[in-house]
C-alpha cells in the first residue's frame, strides 16, 4: 500500500529530476525562455490595445470650420455632418471653448483675448464603420464651410499593422520555442526512463498498471512546467517594472498598464502553458517507451 501513497510518486519524480540534473536544468531554461517571450509579446500587444482604445484613434475625425463662418453657417454645417452616413456622434466646440482649453494646457497662450482668437469652430466626428472611413472623409471635405480635416485613421491603421506584425512574430516564436521545449522535455524524460529501465521492466513483468509506471514521469513533467512558469512570471514582472520606469519620460503620452491588474491571469497562464507542455512531453516519451 505504501507504493500507492501520493508522496511516493512525487518522491520518485524529484529523485529523477535530481538524477538528470543537467537535462532538467535545460528543460526549465528552454521552457522559461518560451514563456518569457510569450509574456513579453503579450504585454506589448495588450498595452497597444489599451492605448488605441484610450486615444480613440479608430473612430474619430476632427473637422474645422472656416474662420469667418457665421453662427448660422456653423449650425448648418453641424446638421450636414450629422446627416452623413456612418456618423455616430458629433461634438461641437466653439472657437472660444477651444481657446479656453488651450489656455488651460499652455500658459504661453494666456494673454490671447477672444478678439485675437486665431482658432475656428471644430466638430469631433465619431464613426462606427472603419471600412467606410475613406467615403466619410470625402463627404466631409465636400461640405460647404469645411476648412480642414484631421483624420487619424491612417495612424490607427499603422498601429494596427504594427500590432499584427508583432502578433505574427509572437506566434512564430511561440511555435518554435514550444517545439524546442517539447524536444528537451521529451529527452529529459527519456533519460529518466533509461535510468529506470530495469525497474520498469520488472514492474511490467509483475503486472503493474501503466498509470502506476507512468505517473511519476507525468509528475516530473508537471514539476518542470510549474517551476518554469513561476520563475518566468517573476522575471517578466521584474523586467516590465524596470523597462516602464526607465522609459517613464518617453511614455508620458502613453498609458502603461499596471502589472498588478494583469499579474494574476498572467501567472495562471504561465503555469497552464508550462504544465501542459510538461505533461505533453512526458506522455510522448512514456507512450513511445511503453509501446516498445
Amino acid at each position: 500500500m505504501r507504493r500507492y501513497n501520493p508522496f511516493y510518486f512525487i518522491g520518485e519524480a524529484l529523485k529523477s529530476l535530481k538524477r538528470n540534473g543537467v537535462m532538467t536544468f535545460a528543460s526549465i531554461a528552454v521552457l522559461m525562455s518560451c514563456l518569457i517571450v510569450v509574456g513579453g509579446f503579450f504585454l506589448l500587444v495588450y498595452n497597444i490595445d489599451v492605448n488605441l482604445e484610450n486615444f480613440g484613434v479608430m473612430n474619430k475625425i476632427e473637422v474645422f470650420s472656416e474662420f469667418d463662418a457665421t453662427p448660422g453657417e456653423i449650425q448648418q454645417l453641424e446638421k450636414d455632418i450629422r446627416a452623413l452616413d456612418n456618423v455616430a456622434d458629433v461634438i461641437h466646440m466653439t472657437k472660444e471653448e477651444r481657446l479656453a482649453a488651450i489656455k488651460e494646457t499652455y500658459q504661453a497662450y494666456e494673454d490671447i483675448t477672444d478678439e485675437e482668437n486665431p482658432l475656428s469652430d471644430s466638430f469631433e466626428v465619431t464613426y462606427s464603420d472603419n471600412s467606410k472611413v475613406p467615403d466619410l472623409v470625402h463627404q466631409l471635405k465636400s461640405l460647404e464651410g469645411v476648412r480642414k480635416i484631421n483624420n487619424r485613421y491612417d495612424l490607427a491603421k499603422k498601429i494596427e499593422n504594427f500590432k499584427h506584425t508583432i502578433m505574427m512574430i509572437f506566434i512564430w516564436f511561440l511555435a518554435i520555442l514550444f517545439i524546442v521545449s517539447l524536444f528537451i522535455i521529451v529527452n529529459t524524460i527519456k533519460l529518466a526512463l533509461s535510468s529506470r529501465k530495469r525497474e520498469i521492466e520488472i514492474m511490467r513483468y509483475v503486472g503493474a498498471s501503466k498509470w502506476f509506471i507512468t505517473l511519476p514521469f507525468v509528475i516530473e513533467g508537471v514539476l518542470i512546467g510549474a517551476v518554469s512558469g513561476v520563475i518566468s512570471f517573476f522575471i517578466v514582472k521584474a523586467v516590465y517594472s524596470v523597462v516602464t520606469k526607465q522609459m517613464a519620460d518617453v511614455l508620458q503620452m502613453l498609458i502603461v498598464v499596471d502589472f498588478k491588474s494583469i499579474g494574476t491571469p498572467l501567472l495562471f497562464a504561465f503555469l497552464g502553458i508550462g504544465i501542459m507542455t510538461g505533461i505533453i512531453g512526458s506522455f510522448i516519451s512514456i507512450t513511445k517507451h511503453l509501446n516498445t
